[in-house]
């Protein structure tokens, strides 16, 4: 019910804002539902929705090697509101993102009161000197390139394994970040975080350390068309070659959860087990005329990936620690139709985490209506698992931007 509350609030307060300000008309479709503008040119919003409908099958590899125990599947996969603008100038910017579908507000717990995890982004941007940008609030952390991508701009019907196991996603903290021309082409990006380390939307404080995250990004041939580095496709279609290559360490300090900021908290006899998690990732993306290509390479390591009591017995808690691999690649035709591939490889440390290693192996194909705004997508994965149970899955899904 507070929820439901919550999103009439702000649809009564978005018409009302919209009634007593400068209201451009809306621009084309993918362009935002309402771009405000306040009288005095002192500050601006614009009001953007989407969501993604999603169906998926899935089966076990027989032991004859046929597919067995089929289930299905049909759920929004995601429905969020979105809001940027700036505030005084135009050198101080902000997004706030809201998630509103199950999917998007899984994880209530004890640690964010009980109450659904609505807000994903929320975030200030200052241009305070030159190339510098202090950003501060909850938004994604400078991680892998794959999930730094909106989910809305996507290749594939959802992302790889490889970022389901590794990534940092969203904490709440400080980054500053800084580009350089080093030559008339060749452009570096640094970033730097400095977060809680306990994931988006904990409210009860930090449990352990703290988590720094530092990120290079190198562009020698100069960049992408319409920031198309953090675009599955190459919808700009480069009319020549783009290449960026970037590593980044992340540490968190006295983390408490199973894969650093994210996954379950370590409870032992006194409270929390704490350990330092180390995650390196190393990632590629290129593009030219329709071809896209990115590569990403992570692993994590911990000081002491197995949780413990006072006493020295084990929990049964244990980080994820382990390496993966993930190469994709895709060609988008003049029709706008695209075929995808992609192969992972993960592979955790077994003796600690018992997991057995996972190949996946990925076919996809997408339409773009309207680029990224309205697309249809679906692709068959088969994953290979090592000494447990293959499986297929089959996914369709519509992702529609306003």
């Amino acid at each position: 019910m507070n929820t439901k509350l919550l999103i009439l609030g702000l649809a009564l307060s978005l018409c009302t804002t919209a009634l007593s300000q400068d209201t451009k008309a809306a621009g084309p479709f993918g362009k935002g539902i309402l771009n405000l503008m306040g009288q005095d040119s002192t500050w601006s919003m614009k009001f953007a929705a989407r969501f993604q409908v999603l169906t998926s099958a899935t089966w076990q590899k027989g032991p004859n090697g046929g597919l067995v125990d089929p289930q299905s599947n049909f759920l929004i996969r995601r429905a969020r509101f979105k809001f940027d603008g700036f505030v005084a100038t135009p050198k101080l910017k902000y997004k706030l993102e809201l998630g509103l579908s199950n999917r998007d507000i899984a994880g209530i717990s004890e640690f964010t009161n009980n109450a659904p995890r609505i807000i994903l982004d929320a975030v200030v941007m200052w241009n305070f000197y030159e190339n510098f940008v202090l950003w501060a609030g909850q938004t994604k952390l400078p991680g892998n390139v794959e999930r730094v991508i909106s989910s809305g701009d996507l290749q594939l019907v959802d992302r790889s394994l490889l970022n389901a196991g590794f990534n940092i996603d969203r904490d709440i903290g400080i980054q500053l970040r800084h580009h350089i021309n080093i030559t008339d082409t060749f452009i570096m990006r640094e970033k730097f975080a400095f977060s809680q380390g306990e994931g988006r939307n904990v409210v009860l404080g930090n449990y352990g350390g703290h988590q720094y995250t530092g990120r290079l990004e190198f562009l020698p041939f100069g960049y992408f068309a319409k920031k198309g580095d953090y675009v599955g496709s190459d919808l700009q279609r480069e009319d020549k070659p783009k290449l960026m290559v970037a590593a980044t360490y992340d540490i968190n300090v006295d983390a408490v959860r199973t894969r650093s900021n994210l996954g379950i908290y370590m409870v032992n006899d006194v409270g929390f087990y704490e350990t330092t998690i180390s995650t390196l990732f190393v990632d590629t993306m290129f593009k030219y005329k329709g071809f896209s290509f990115m590569g990403e390479y992570a692993n994590r390591d911990a000081k002491d990936p197995i949780a413990k009591n006072s006493d020295g017995t084990e929990t049964g808690d244990v980080v994820r620690v382990g390496n993966g691999i993930n190469l994709q690649a895709g060609y988008l035709f003049p029709n706008n139709w695209e075929i995808a591939g992609r192969y992972s490889d993960i592979n955790y440390d077994q003796v600690i985490t018992g997991r057995n290693p996972i190949n996946q192996y990925t076919l996809g194909f997408s339409k773009y209506i309207v680029g990224n705004k309205l697309k249809v997508q679906s692709d068959v994965s088969y994953f290979a698992v090592d000494g447990g149970t293959d499986r297929l899955l089959c996914r369709l899904q519509m992702d529609l931007h306003f």
